[in-house]
């Protein structure tokens, strides 16, 4: 059995680094520089409010006072390090609220007509540093619980973002078709990620495979989906200003893409606990056949999907609450809200979704028992149904002698210590407590 997985893993690993590089965006054009306003940090001295001046009258407005006032800052860096500069309050719809201490981002805004004039102004708050605390609480975390595992959980994060990062994203910019790319950035992630945190076993050869048969059903199901329901992927104010900036993507592909992508992190999690389970109840129990192990591990998938397919529609809620509140407030009726192309690409999305990750189960279940199972040997492996267990006859208890219970319980009255139970291991038919039940390759 392993020879047939190391067989069927290895030429789609192979597969995958092929394709790899022949989407690889080798003549991938540097983003255009030069045009951004420089940036630099500084550091709030002083704030002065005053009352604002009012309108004139007649002047377009929103009728709420305004706050007007000038800020003391110390540039940081740049080419006014170490200047106190000033600048106004920032004012307007998402406009930061600055106090003395704080850390913020400069611009420096020079007149088109007076190159020798230029003002400045307030971006934003610094948050290099309360980003940089929250990463090393967060891999502290998961190093702390997941140790060496922990850490294999990190690098494989890395990975994740580095594949993102410098192949899909870059690949679907340089035009390459976006479904393909997805695809196959998902199963490279997908290969590294899972053999670098769960090592190159039996049990993740299982997953991988459950995995990227799902990735596929998920891909088919989302290209008829949004066929059948003419999406084209302006579902979106994010994709409506792609395409200004980029007219040659496809906007269709790149909603599939996102939907591959976005089922990775999920399947993965659903499979790689299937095949455990699958390892855990055959350790547990040697005797289950492939039926009894299918059966047992697809009832404890039932439940993690319950709960996996409400994860799934309230991820994709949270990250689209502007526009399910925007639609909230239309005066369309709802089954015209409902069908509109911008909540339509999210129905597709969630239902897409979820059935990939009910495919997964009874496909990674079944590799899991299969793998499990393989050369046992005996009934257990040929039985397709459960069999009433046999067990010896029971043997006539002997009749206790009275003076042995009476020197046994008065052991401990004179100091003599009394045998303790045997370990765990020790108990014949049950595994050693600390045991691996992944064997490697």
């Amino acid at each position: 059995m392993r020879r047939i997985l190391v067989a069927t893993v290895v030429p789609l690993v192979l597969a995958t680094v092929v394709a790899t590089l022949l989407l690889w965006p080798w003549n991938a054009s540097e983003p255009a520089g030069g045009s951004d306003v420089p940036r630099y940090h500084g550091t709030v001295t002083r704030v002065v409010s005053e009352p604002c001046p009012p309108a004139p009258e007649g002047a377009p407005g929103t009728g709420a006072p305004g706050v007007c006032g000038t800020v003391g800052v110390r540039v940081e860096d740049g080419p006014a390090a170490g200047q106190q500069v000033e600048a106004p309050i920032p004012d307007g719809p998402g406009a930061p609220t600055v106090t003395v201490g704080d850390e913020i981002i400069l611009v420096e805004l020079t007149d088109p007509a007076d190159p020798s004039a230029s003002s400045w102004n307030i971006a934003e708050h610094q948050r290099g540093k309360p980003l940089m605390w929250l990463a090393v609480v967060f891999a502290a975390a998961i190093v702390a619980f997941g140790r060496w595992r922990g850490v294999a959980a990190l690098a494989g994060l890395a990975a994740s973002f580095a594949i993102l990062l410098s192949f899909v994203l870059p690949g679907i910019s340089a035009g390459r078709p976006p479904l393909l790319v997805a695809v196959v950035g998902a199963a490279l992630i997908m290969f590294v990620v899972l053999y670098l945190t769960h090592g190159v076993t039996a049990q993740t050869s299982v997953a991988v495979l459950g995995t990227l048969g799902s990735l596929v059903l998920t891909g088919v199901l989302g290209t008829i989906a949004t066929a059948a329901t003419h999406l084209t992927g302006f579902g979106s104010e994010d994709a409506t200003t792609l395409s200004m900036f980029q007219a040659d993507v496809d906007l269709h592909g790149l909603l599939l893409a996102g939907i591959i992508i976005g089922s990775l992190g999920v399947l993965d999690d659903v499979t790689v606990t299937q095949a455990a389970t699958v390892t855990e109840l055959a350790h547990a129990n040697p005797g289950l056949s492939r039926l009894q192990l299918y059966r047992a591990a697809t009832r404890v998938g039932r439940a993690h999907i319950a709960s996996t397919v409400n994860t799934i529609v309230l991820a994709y809620a949270g990250a689209s609450l502007p526009l399910l509140l925007l639609l909230t407030a239309d005066s369309r009726g709802a089954a015209q809200i409902l069908t509109s192309e911008f909540l339509a690409q999210e129905i597709v999305r969630s239902a897409v979704a979820t059935l990939g990750l009910i495919a997964a189960v009874p496909l990674t279940t079944a590799l899991a028992a299969l793998v499990t199972t393989a050369g046992r040997g005996g009934a257990a492996d040929r039985d397709a149904t459960p069999t009433a267990p046999t067990h010896p006859a029971p043997t006539a208890r002997p009749e206790p002698d009275r003076a042995e219970a009476l020197e046994a319980l008065s052991a401990g009255r004179h100091g003599r210590a009394l045998d303790p139970d045997p370990p765990l291991a020790a108990h014949p038919g049950r595994p050693e407590p600390d045991r691996r039940t992944d064997s490697a390759w």
